[in-house]
């Protein structure tokens, strides 16, 4: 049985990406292939999709989740929007000094004021005092939520480059990083090779960062983030599968979402998914994966850990700390094959 520990790996803090390369796309790329390593450029990727092929993206569109307020009484509070509910309610994480009661008052920008009125398993729900358009309100008053580990505020460029070029579905308050990479032109180079491009949406939550606690990996409680396929994109696969074509699934987001409905059978297209991928998991959909590079004793580690197999990993990420790839969510990017299930 595998422990937290596993996991673990030595990052220099200087490979930590804080900021996107100059051009996107100019990033780097490692290729786990044949037990063999290739350090290449990222529009290389190219050779790696074939004809038949069906390359699917997480076209989830990242809010403007951050929102810096006060209490009445004048301190500083940081609201972290985790998700907007049907009623205008908000669940959301919130950064303050001091415990938060139940009944206080947030007062936001543009005289806008929410009330806590429950308490979440580390978030809170907060309910408008006032009527307020969520998605219009954030878009002009929030602020990107760029992850815990970019230790710098949000600028102009992070509006457009924590942002894939194909987002289209609000929701997401943490990025679907490894489709940053992906140009138009490139979308159209994938195009004329023959590939098919298809789309799932799975917003990604901010539990995307809670780093796992226990030594003791099966007693992780997994976040829950919605998700939604359309027949259209299942039909895409089931062509590829016939056709000989393989699935690649962009980013850890879209194997969740495709491996989801293959354990539910194809039957549920729309819903919350909260599933666990560690080695050992049998993948059902995904035959290639491109991503980037993951927090250590993450529930993302595990996830590559079980697709490209546990001691290719290992190798994966000594190689690229020694070779001075750029990590994390504005960082450099991979691909792996499907391996064999490890279960030592």
């Amino acid at each position: 049985m595998f422990k937290l520990s596993d996991f673990d790996y030595e990052l220099p803090d200087e490979l930590i990406a804080s900021n996107p390369p100059k051009n996107r796309g100019d990033s780097r790329l490692l290729v786990a292939t044949n037990q063999n390593l290739l350090d290449l450029k990222f529009n290389q990727i190219i050779d790696f999709i074939n004809p038949n092929d069906v390359i699917v993206f997480n076209n989830s569109k990242v809010i403007k989740a951050r929102l810096f307020g006060n209490k009445i009484s004048g301190g500083k509070i940081e609201i972290l929007i985790e998700r907007i509910l049907p009623s205008k309610e908000i669940i959301a994480f919130i950064g303050s000094n001091k415990t938060i009661p139940i009944g206080m008052i947030v007062k936001l920008p543009n005289e806008i004021s929410v009330k806590v009125i429950e308490k979440m398993d580390g978030l809170f729900k907060l309910s408008p005092i006032s009527p307020v358009n969520w998605l219009e309100y954030l878009d002009k008053y929030g602020h990107i939520p760029l992850p815990p580990y970019i230790k710098r505020t949000d600028d102009k460029d992070d509006e457009t480059r924590y942002q894939t070029v194909y987002a289209k579905n609000e929701g997401s308050v943490a990025s679907p990083t490894a489709g940053l990479h992906f140009t138009k032109e490139l979308l159209e180079q994938i195009k004329n090779k023959g590939a098919t491009i298809a789309y799932v949406t799975l917003h990604v939550g901010s539990g995307t960062f809670k780093p796992v606690s226990n030594e003791d990996i099966s007693k992780h409680k997994m976040h829950s983030e919605i998700y939604s396929i359309d027949e259209n994109t299942l039909q895409l696969i089931r062509q590829a599968r016939l056709n000989g074509g393989s699935i690649i699934a962009v980013g850890t987001t879209s194997v969740r979402t495709l491996e989801t409905v293959a354990k539910n059978s194809f039957t549920r297209l729309t819903g919350e998914t909260d599933i666990f991928i560690t080695p050992g998991y049998k993948f059902q959909l995904v035959d290639k994966m491109i991503t980037n590079f993951h927090l250590p004793k993450s529930t993302l580690m595990m996830l590559v850990s079980a697709f490209a197999g546990f001691e290719t990993i290992k190798k994966v990420y000594s190689h690229a700390v020694k070779n001075k790839y750029r990590f994390f969510s504005y960082g450099d990017a991979c691909i792996f094959m499907k391996q064999g299930e490890e279960n030592e």
